[in-house]
This record gives C-alpha cells, structure tokens and sequence, in this order.
C-alpha cells in the first residue's frame, strides 16, 4: 500500500480508516504525538522519539496502550507494509474513548498511527520567513495535539509566500509553526532554552551535538527577535529538516555571514541521517 493507518490494532490505508466520534482527541485534542521520518524502511532517531513520546503523555497522566519496545517494533513492523522506502512516520496517544465530558474516566489511551510518503529536506536553499507573536498556551514543551495557533501561523507564512512562521513573545523568539530556530554569532551555537515556551526538537539535540562535534560553543539562552535579525546565521531544525538556513525574515535579507559553518553542519546532520537509516 502506499500510505498506511493505524488504530488500535487496525490497520489500512489511510483513505479507508475510522475512528469514533467519542475519541477525546476529536472533541478536545486530547493528546499527544511525536513523528520521524524513514528512509530505506529504517526509522531515524526512533528511540529518542519514543521516549519524548512517552513523557509527553506520562506528563499529563495519559497511558500508553503498550511499552517502549512494543511500540518500537510495531513502528518497524508497519512502516515495512508500505511500498515507498522514504516516509514520514506518525504516531499519537488520546486520552481514550467516553461520551464528551472535560473531566475523564482513567483507562488506557487509543493509538494511531499514519505513515505517508515524504522526504526529509536536504536542499541547500536558504527558508524564508515571517515572525508572528506567539498567543499559545503555556505547556509548549508538551507535544500536543491542539496546534490550531500553528496551523493558522503556518497558514498566515504560506499567504506571506514564505516558508515558516516564527513565533515571539514581547519580542523573545520562541520557535516556529513547525521547526526550532537557532542562531550563530560569532561561531556560538544560541537556541533557546528547553523551558515550558519550546517544543526541544530531537533535531535540536542533534544540532546542539553536531556543533559540539565542530569545537563550537553551544548557549542556551533567550535571544530576541532584533539578535535574530542581526546573528551570523539563523537556522532551522526539525524530524524533517536537519538543518536549513534562513534567508529572509519579514522580507529582509538575513544571515548569509557564516555560510561555511553552516553548510558544513548541515551535510553533517544529513550524512547522520543516512548513515542510520541505511
């Protein structure tokens, strides 16, 4: 099959699953999700993403119908079921199934699965950019499923014609609709602390490594939208982009002053990731 779903044991292709109406991720985004990405039908990074995933949902009293090494494998075991070899690989927790009610009965969540094909971004252009104040709740360190600011931030950069939006509180950069952003200065890694503000990215803590491999210093710390708009270099990271440069914010010309470094951490990131998944 070309796409695949999952669903507590269930599965199809994507087109032909169901789910019920009482699943308290319909009425509440009542959840939490993680995703990677596959080349070769090996899945980069899994064991990072299953334990964010886990503490995600253990952080809000959310149990997972199976462990760490069940979900492992049957992550393995689905995404060889389907015929392309470069996927992106999806995978949720609700809190389970009950008639629509805030409060909630404590019972074993409903796990779904999607694996569709799409390919990491390795190209070597510079993302361009808008800024957008960040009007989310304050648990962003927890991989939810309510994203509706991010969906309509992300929305609002694709009417802009840019690529990504990234957010900011009273001026204090956060992350983007989809990516962390970082920045260089002075040949200084800087990406904002791992607080309740920031989703940290497994592609975050694969830069902040892949720096270190180069002798650089790597900060975390707050960083404000006019550094950003000054630094060396502004970058991006997530499942599916290693590392890509930024070209322009707002419509001015950004970065472009460490083009070297960042392009060497760059193919570094992308020949981590064939080196595991091949």
């Amino acid at each position: 099959m070309q796409d695949l779903g999952y669903y507590n044991g269930k599965v199809a292709p994507l087109n032909e699953m169901t789910v019920p109406m009482n699943d308290r991720a319909c009425y509440f985004g009542d959840g939490v999700y993680d995703a990677a990405y596959s080349r070769r039908y090996r899945i980069f990074a899994l064991e990072e993403h299953i334990r964010r995933f886990f503490r995600n949902a253990e952080s809000i009293g959310i149990r997972i119908p199976m462990g760490k090494q069940e979900l492992f494998a049957l992550l393995n075991e689905l995404v060889r079921k389907v015929d392309t070899d470069e996927n992106f690989v999806y995978f949720q927790v609700s809190r389970g199934t009950e008639r629509r009610r805030h409060d909630y009965t404590e019972r074993e969540g409903n796990l779904w699965v999607m694996i569709t094909p799409r390919k990491i971004d390795e190209s070597d252009g510079k993302a361009t950019c808008i800024t957008v104040e960040d009007t989310r709740f304050l648990h962003c360190n927890i991989k939810t499923l309510n994203l509706l600011p991010s969906v309509l931030a992300a929305q609002k950069a694709k009417e802009a014609g840019a690529d990504e939006a990234i957010f900011h509180r009273g001026g204090r950069v956060t992350e983007c609709s989809h990516c962390n952003v970082h920045i260089l200065q002075n040949g200084t890694l800087i990406t904002p602390p791992a607080d309740h503000l920031i989703l940290a990215g497994v592609g975050r803590a694969h830069l902040m490594r892949a720096a270190a491999q180069f002798g650089m210093e790597v900060v975390e710390r707050p960083f404000s939208v006019q550094e950003m708009l000054l630094a060396d270099e502004i970058m991006l990271t997530s499942a599916g982009i290693p590392c890509k440069g930024v070209g322009k914010i707002d419509g001015v010309a950004v970065g472009g002053k460490d083009a070297a470094r960042l392009q060497d951490i760059k193919n570094y990131l992308c020949e981590e990731f064939n080196e595991e998944t091949r």
